[in-house]
């Protein structure tokens, strides 16, 4: 063991908390999560403006070196100069976060190895340039705890599987490392959000990997079976070059746990947002979204165990008002919106929309006004009510929620479009705003998102959910500060949310 690792591991079994590094943090639901379970969040990186500064604003008052949207490509050395957190060998216990899976995209595990071995690799491969930044801040900072995070397709990407070959270099790194799919309502959050985590510690603490039991059951729709059995082809194929010897089966939820909140549990305690009446009224208007008109509580409105729980966060309560409750501008769409019924999708949305046109055009006849199809009045009449994707290409572009069950995953896209998360409210009409999103990723009402309604959309997207985070922190504290042989096989696994 070396001084450095002996070090930390006695730093924190005297009670020290565990300083985190958290890189691609985005705006922090891992940071979040993991502070939640007792970590201190001491850096992070993120190179998008909006993002690195929601991440210094809640984490670190807003504090300008901690704010500023930072290259991986800085050195772990000058990180801790910048940021005045001393030796860097030194300044973080445990390092988190992922590169995007481009990174690996196509490298191969020759090629990683080729990569650890020779830093100027990525000057023949630009797509190794994240992969390399990332395993460069694990080799100079030493952390005794790695958490890595990715989209289940990180399995079997272009045939190679990431997590497998990324265990392999940290494992000659000296860590023992274990990745698995884990999905997110399983552990309390409102949304059915399937996801690849890694951890791995360092040998002198740990002997294995194990992953949180479950807290929470719902009854997965098919479509995530089946997405899971995509991402684990290359584990199970007669083909593979080698044994998936990382991976962990997931721990298995059940019935007899506590149901996981749903859409209407997770949102509907926060004001309604009735879209056809702003449209009508001028109180909502085309231009960018900026988190400047406070919007009240709603005291009739009944707030469930989870909305209470997001209310209460500790060091994240709600405001007296809302600042980001705000949705996106669709005067074409709020009617057809109510239209739909809970689970349609684009295809009954576009019939819809065609009920929809073929009524107005009937009613147009009774008044004494024919309009021929293909004429110019039918085209614009037509574009007035039809979204103009093709029905067959775009099946699932559009969805309205279903209240009594959790939402579907929450992606990036919801900064450029929220069509995937319609309101399951008809008399509201209307995607989901920026705080309801923020509500089924888990994080509380107190969390800022910076910038304007895309960007805190974009953010939100990309976000691990904190209370998953928060899962998987309690685990890895438990293995950092009291250590293997002291947790036991007797141990009660289990992270109880806020």
């Amino acid at each position: 063991m070396t001084p450095t690792i002996e070090g930390k591991i006695a730093r924190l079994r005297e009670g020290g908390k565990a300083r985190v590094l958290d890189l691609f943090s985005g705006c922090g639901g891992l940071s979040l999560g993991l502070q939640a379970a007792g970590f201190e969040i001491a850096a992070a990186i993120e190179n998008d403006p909006d993002a690195a500064r929601s991440h210094g604003t809640n984490f670190h008052n807003g504090a300008a070196a901690h704010s500023q949207a930072k290259d991986i490509r800085l050195s772990p050395e000058e990180l801790v100069v910048e940021l005045e957190l001393g030796d860097v060998e030194q300044a973080f216990d445990v390092v988190v976060g992922g590169p995007p899976c481009q990174a690996f995209a196509r490298v191969g595990r020759p090629k990683l190895r080729e990569i650890d071995d020779h830093p100027t690799a990525f000057l023949h491969d630009p797509r190794a340039r994240l992969y390399l930044e990332w395993l460069h801040y694990v080799t100079t900072c030493k952390p005794l705890a790695v958490l890595m995070e990715n989209v289940p397709d990180a399995l079997n990407h272009g045939g190679q599987n990431i997590a497998e070959e990324t265990c392999e270099v940290l494992e000659n790194k000296g860590y023992v490392c274990g990745y698995t799919l884990l999905n997110a309502a399983y552990y309390g959050v409102p949304q059915m959000r399937e996801r690849l985590f890694l951890i791995g510690y360092r040998r002198e603490i740990a002997n294995g990997v194990i992953f949180p039991e479950p807290t929470h059951w719902v009854d997965l729709p098919p479509g995530y079976e089946g997405s899971r059995a995509v991402a684990l082809k290359l584990l199970r194929g007669t083909d593979a070059p080698e044994d998936a010897f990382d991976y962990i089966p997931p721990p298995e939820a059940g019935e007899h746990l506590p149901a996981t909140p749903t859409a209407v549990e997770a949102i509907g305690d926060l004001p309604p947002i009735d879209a056809r009446k702003q449209l009508r009224t001028g109180m909502l208007k085309r231009g960018a979204r900026r988190f400047d008109k406070a919007v009240p509580w709603d005291s009739s409105r009944t707030a469930s165990g989870y909305a209470l729980a997001m209310r209460t966060w500790p060091n994240f309560e709600a405001p007296d008002a809302i600042l980001d409750h705000v949705i996106r501008y669709l005067p074409r769409d709020y009617e057809l919106f109510a239209r739909m019924n809970p689970g349609d999708q684009y295809p009954q949305a576009w019939k819809h929309a065609h009920d929809m046109l073929e009524e107005r055009l009937s009613s147009l006849r009774k008044g004494g006004q024919e309009i021929g199809r293909g004429s110019r009045e039918y085209e614009a009449l037509y574009r007035d009510y039809v979204p103009p994707y093709d029905v067959s290409k775009f099946p699932n572009k559009w969805r309205k929620m279903w209240p009594d069950a959790p939402a579907r995953t929450l992606m990036a896209h919801l900064g450029k479009d929220g069509y995937s998360h319609i309101h399951y409210d008809s008399c509201q009409a209307r995607t989901i705003s920026v705080r309801e999103a923020a509500r089924l990723q888990s994080f509380p009402d107190g969390f800022v998102f910076c910038g304007t309604m895309n960007p805190a959309f974009r953010q939100i997207g990309n976000a691990v959910p904190p209370l998953m985070a928060k899962a998987l922190g309690v685990e890895m504290m438990q293995m950092l500060c009291v250590g293997e042989a002291e947790v036991g096989d007797g141990y009660a696994r289990t992270a109880a949310t806020l």
